[in-house]
């Protein structure tokens, strides 16, 4: 069974349909890509699935439908998610960024901190760590970081919350080649490990490099879907978003080399 089911998921405003009937599934441990040109509905996508914007459609998570629940009942039930955009809260360490997705304080807990008793170091913020290689920033500020760390940062914090399922939305926006391509080998590890991953992100190399299977939107429809190999070669894919010198890029053709 898949760990995300998302079936016909459209979304409108006013007259513009930004969704119509999009599909996908993303098992456990797996690794789904959604790429598409810009405006495609890529991040109105996730925005949907995570319970930010109105949508049609049934979006169920290990079989449990979450259609019309807010996203803090989605985040509850194993729905994580990153966005374009790596907000960190800059006056804490990398460590006590991930503790605060980690905690789910109880009113108990909350009374105790009032008079002075120190919360537990999580384990889960030990783990994603781990995962994500990050061990030795531990205790290092977050206004310090490289943009490349504060995205893997940004991961490690969805997935301290222990997930079923995290919604990477274009987590290599602004990382050079070496940067994306860590960014791939710890989103891959991530996977490996049992967490089902949705990955958004322009660079192809990265997506075509990691991804179990990919999915093409294009004015927020899927024209596209199936492993990497058969998706960078469709004609539609090509025509819509890829481009000949692009996919000559991935598939390592003589023009390109």
């Amino acid at each position: 069974m898949s760990v995300l089911s998302v079936q016909s998921v459209s979304v409108s405003y006013g007259g513009v349909h930004a969704l119509s009937d999009v599909s996908l599934e993303v098992g456990e441990g797996r690794l789904v890509g959604l790429i598409g040109p810009n405006g495609a509905g890529k991040t109105t996508f996730v925005d949907a699935v995570s319970g930010l914007v109105p949508a049609r459609g049934r979006v169920a998570l290990d079989g449990r439908d979450l259609t019309g629940k807010p996203p803090h009942t989605r985040a509850r039930r194993g729905l994580a998610r990153t966005f374009q955009s790596s907000e960190l809260f800059e006056d804490l360490t990398v460590a006590e960024n991930l503790q605060v997705t980690a905690d789910r304080p109880t009113w108990w807990t909350g009374l105790g901190e009032t008079f002075g008793r120190r919360a537990r170091a999580n384990p889960a913020v030990g783990e994603a760590l781990a995962v994500l290689g990050l061990e030795d920033l531990a205790d290092a500020s977050a206004h310090e970081l490289s943009q490349g760390r504060r995205k893997l940062v940004g991961v490690a914090r969805a997935l301290a919350a222990r997930p079923r399922v995290i919604c990477l939305d274009e987590p290599a926006a602004g990382l050079d080649t070496t940067e994306s391509a860590e960014l791939g080998r710890r989103l891959r590890a991530v996977a490996d490990a049992g967490t089902a991953l949705l990955l958004i992100d322009h660079d192809m190399s990265l997506v075509m490099g990691i991804c179990d299977h990919v999915v093409v939107l294009e004015f927020g429809r899927v024209i596209a879907s199936g492993p990497p190999a058969q998706v960078r070669t469709d004609p539609a894919v090509i025509a819509a978003y890829l481009g000949a010198s692009a996919v000559g890029a991935t598939t390592g053709t003589p023009e390109t080399r």
